[in-house]
């Protein structure tokens, strides 16, 4: 593990320990009693959770990363030329941040010194990945934000008056329905001034095929991913689920350019969860959803920058156009 940095280096914020527990127990209760059954795509990132998605990200079924990767060895220093000074550098669900880095290089490159401001809904994680990047990179500075999105962007106005690139990688935006990626998009807008830009990476629409196997590899990886969704419940909330139960399923809804995922009850079973005081009951074939993915055409693009009061100023495609990187400004 590397030594820690000096403390005035590195700052984290976020929400105690007992919220999130409690938001957590929240979700769980309000996901597992609805009709039909769901479990939010947030919480899939508790730590066993994240080293399962960095072993996915590996995977050759699993182009996005690579796509995205692409664009960024070629067109990094593209994007600091577009500030005339240092800016904050401001990541949504920064995860362990091995794509950013190579922006936070091409930004140090151009700028002696850089402030990086990663969020993320994992303490743990973020913390780790932010110590690893400090003892790379000796004139960075990092303000950690440990919180989801909502609450964390409430952080960003009080980093004063430099001007900002907000990062959203990953194509983290397919998780949200797309009324809601808008709405969102338009709510960190108004975190931001006119000179303020949002660099985000979007998977782009395409065969089926393609899509189901990246979400349902041959080497079970992203099914044991999914299934941790149950394990954080039996750890966190006292929950009794059997794992071996329950399939991973993943297909596309090309009417509606979205991956769904699913676990599916094997058997008729029952399962209760202590700390919420609930009991869950499945039936055989019983489906939980637990993430869609949704996937973008190029009109798509404009279509929500323009809901959300955004302009599509730049685009940059991987050399098989499967991933767009497009930077926003606002209007």
């Amino acid at each position: 593990m590397p030594p820690a940095p000096p403390l005035e280096r590195f700052t984290l914020i976020g929400v105690p320990a007992e919220k999130r527990l409690a938001n957590f127990a929240r979700d769980v209760a309000a996901g597992l009693t609805a009709s039909p059954k769901y479990l939010s795509c947030s919480y899939f990132y508790d730590r066993l959770g994240s080293a399962l998605f960095d072993a996915i990200c590996e995977l050759p079924e699993y182009y996005l990363t690579r796509a995205e990767t692409a664009i960024f060895r070629t067109h990094a220093d593209e994007i600091p030329a577009l500030f005339p000074t240092a800016i904050d550098l401001i990541e949504l669900g920064s995860g362990s941040a091995i794509k950013t880095r190579l922006l936070i290089e091409a930004f140090l490159r151009r700028f002696p010194t850089q402030r990086y401001v990663p969020l993320d809904i994992n303490r743990t994680v973020l913390e780790e990945s932010s110590r690893s990047l400090l003892s790379v990179y000796p004139t960075l500075e990092i303000l950690g934000i440990a919180a989801e999105y909502h609450e964390g962007l409430k952080h960003l106005r009080g980093l004063g008056s430099r001007r900002k690139l907000v990062l959203w990688l990953g194509s983290n935006i397919g998780n949200f329905e797309r009324p809601a990626a808008a709405r969102f998009l338009a709510s960190v807008r108004e975190h931001l001034s006119p000179d303020d830009r949002l660099l985000i990476g979007i998977d782009l629409r395409k065969d089926g095929a393609i899509l189901e196997a990246a979400y349902d590899d041959a080497c079970g990886v992203t099914a044991a991913f999914n299934r941790n969704l149950l394990a954080r419940i039996n750890s966190e909330l006292s929950g009794h689920f059997d794992l071996r139960a329950f399939r991973h399923r993943a297909i596309y809804n090309e009417d509606l350019g979205r991956i769904e995922m699913y676990l599916v009850s094997a058997v008729a079973q029952r399962a209760a969860i202590d700390h919420i005081r609930l009991s869950i009951s499945l039936k055989a074939g019983e489906a939980i959803h637990t993430e869609n993915s949704y996937k973008y055409s190029p009109v798509e693009i404009e279509t929500l920058a323009a809901a959300a009061g955004l302009r599509c100023e730049r685009h940059w495609l991987d050399p098989d156009h499967r991933f767009n990187v497009t930077l926003f400004a606002c209007e």
